[in-house]
């Protein structure tokens, strides 16, 4: 299965970003399955193809980007996907959910990125592009370490890896932000909101993500949601 296979089989165009990606093997993310961690992720880890390292992010290859498109346009799915909805997934979450190209909004060229929740009607909006889409990807990672698993000495050395493989594929001004995070020294600081506070440990405080966020990739969509099922 090629890139190229899919869009024949499915009618459309992924962005040209995306085919950069694939032509750069940044897709080649091996065969999941129960051996996957142990034999695969290791060859993987130095030079990390598309958001490895990334918090509840898992890549597909493309042989899996093709199941899932045919599972989400499968009518007995129980999601009961809207038929005018054309989501492209390209990743998923731990928990099954989809990150997708939502090919109903292009704009210019670009097409949205949104999160297919599995557990909801709702997909939510994430980023104008899939490069915007990396760039936010960063930032989150950077912002709220994920310490189960994994030391800060190695969650630092995993974001290196990645931008040393990623950097090429973001804007001049995207790369230089994130290279001096990269430089600094691990906080450990509040989240808070009305509702409820939690314990954040990471290089760049939620609210500096998120006014980084707003002001270099703003996108009117971001963050809202739709309904997705025809129930």
């Amino acid at each position: 299965m090629t890139l190229q296979d899919i869009e024949i089989k499915y009618k459309f165009q992924f962005p040209l970003l995306y085919k950069q990606l694939d032509a750069d093997g940044m897709l080649n993310v091996g065969e999941y399955g129960p051996k996957w961690y142990a034999e695969v992720y290791p060859t993987l880890k130095e030079n990390p193809p598309l958001l490895l390292h990334s918090y509840d992010f898992e890549p597909l290859n493309l042989k899996s980007v093709d199941k899932e498109i045919e599972r989400l346009r499968d009518p007995e799915n129980y999601r009961q996907i809207k038929e005018e909805f054309n989501f492209i997934p390209f990743a998923k979450s731990y928990g099954g959910d989809h990150y997708c190209f939502f090919l109903n909004e292009i704009n210019n060229g670009e097409i949205p990125i949104v999160f297919l929740s599995h557990d909801s009607s709702e997909s939510e909006y994430l980023a104008k592009n899939l490069q915007d889409f990396i760039f936010k990807m960063f930032l989150t990672n950077m912002a709220c370490f994920d310490n189960e698993g994994a030391d800060d000495e190695e969650l630092i050395v995993n974001l290196h890896n990645m931008f040393k493989t990623h950097k090429k594929y973001l804007t001049d001004q995207q790369q230089e932000i994130l290279k001096d995070i990269l430089s600094r020294e691990i906080i450990d600081y509040e989240i808070s909101s009305s509702n409820y506070s939690e314990d954040a440990r990471g290089l760049l405080t939620d609210i500096e993500k998120n006014k980084l966020i707003n002001e270099i990739i703003p996108f009117d969509k971001m963050d809202t949601s739709f309904e997705y099922s025809e129930e």
